[in-house]
């Protein structure tokens, strides 16, 4: 997956992200192939899960079609109703916010901290109504949010929270993974993840009650094919309820397979990159490297450089796509979005939405590129000063 930039003097384009697959991968799908299982739900997701609930620190994970799909049935899992309030992290794909919106609740967008741009508990806390139920936060670009104090306050006040870990697989919070900080967690598969199936999501809790309702709402409502498979008696499935069909296919299973053996590979790669970008920026007048909280670990899905004192990130990005190297803006400030209509001005959130530029990074970028990438931000900053 990338964001192309032109092909400028003669060399290649540097993209914004791309995903890292192979032989592996390859060889994983044609497992399936002679399998016979290609559909959702099969032995290899059960497979998937059972790793994937390893990785993430908990007991139970339900593969999904994306992770949008993941936040939508851990919601519905949750008893989320028309009438309820559920407070957002402003600062992130809307997909967070559409999910409470398809639940018939109302998002409650928190403004976020300065420096990660993941939600400010006090924020959090100020957000509170009667009809409040939940806290669904957010760990930007792939760092966690600060899970104690929401938790703290999801105590006191007698909510569930919500950990969308889209762009966290890997991460870590105080010594715990990404994806056991909370009630629930949803992680994205998506090609511009750390680990992807190009689609893909799953969700993952130690709440068994929350995931088994979920299973049942991604199958239309009604248990799974693969529950029934080798039985000797014909098992006619009975639709007491109305559910979806947000499985992810053996074929997506297979391929995150072998991505989980790739995820150590990868994060050190991504962390190789983070740390040349940090040791480049730091210090250089107008733009201020992303940060890592010395209390967890980064992920580094994406990397976030911000263009600060009036030199215009939008400025800066032009000049950098001149000279082919694929870069975006960082996420979206949701309160902005005319979706949701008029909602309060959250001004930190809104500053990290424009000022924020997403530079390359993926683990497939060579030392070179990194040079090219760092050479031309430099440059692109100065001439907008």
């Amino acid at each position: 997956m990338s964001d192309p930039a032109p092909h400028v003097g003669g060399e290649t384009p540097i993209a914004l992200g791309r995903p890292t697959v192979g032989d592996a991968e390859l060889a994983a799908v044609a497992d399936v192939f002679r399998s016979g299982w290609l559909a959702g739900a099969g032995p290899t997701c059960e497979r998937f899960e059972e790793r994937f609930a390893r990785v993430t620190g908990v007991r139970h994970a339900l593969a999904t079609s994306s992770c949008g799909a993941a936040l939508q049935l851990g919601l519905r899992a949750l008893g989320v109703e028309p009438g309820d309030e559920v407070v957002v992290a402003d600062y992130t794909f809307p997909a967070t916010g559409h999910a409470v919106v398809r639940a018939g609740a109302t998002p409650v967008f928190a403004d976020v901290r300065a420096d990660t741009a993941t939600v400010d508990p006090a924020a959090v806390a100020a957000a509170l109504t009667r009809r409040t139920v939940g806290i669904l936060a957010v760990d930007v670009a792939g760092q966690p949010a600060d899970y104690d104090d929401l938790a703290a306050i999801a105590r006191r006040h007698g909510l569930w929270l919500f950990e969308d870990a889209a762009c966290a697989a890997g991460a870590t919070y105080r010594s715990r993974p990404a994806g056991s900080l909370a009630d629930l967690a949803a992680f994205s598969f998506h090609g511009r993840k750390g680990i992807t199936a190009g689609e893909g999501g799953a969700l993952v809790s130690d709440r068994s009650e929350l995931v088994e309702r979920a299973r049942k709402l991604h199958t239309y409502g009604i248990s799974q094919a693969a529950a029934s498979e080798g039985s000797a008696e014909l098992p006619v499935p009975c639709f007491d309820e109305v559910g979806d069909n947000y499985r992810l296919s053996d074929v997506q299973a297979a391929i995150m397979l072998a991505q989980l053996d790739r995820l150590p590979d990868l994060l050190a790669a991504r962390r190789r990159v983070a740390e040349r970008y940090r040791a480049a920026f730091d210090g250089l007048d107008g733009v201020t490297p992303a940060v890592e909280l010395p209390d967890r670990t980064h992920a580094w899905q994406a990397y976030h450089l911000t263009v600060t004192g009036g030199l215009g990130r939008d400025r800066v990005a032009t000049r950098l796509r001149e000279r082919g190297i694929g870069c975006g803006f960082g996420t979206y400030a949701s309160h902005l979005q005319p979706a949701y209509g008029r909602q309060p001005h959250l001004p930190v959130s809104a500053e990290q939405f424009a000022t924020r530029l997403s530079l390359p990074m993926h683990a497939n970028l060579t030392d070179r590129e990194v040079d090219r990438v760092i050479d031309a931000a430099r440059d692109a900053v100065r001439a907008s000063a």
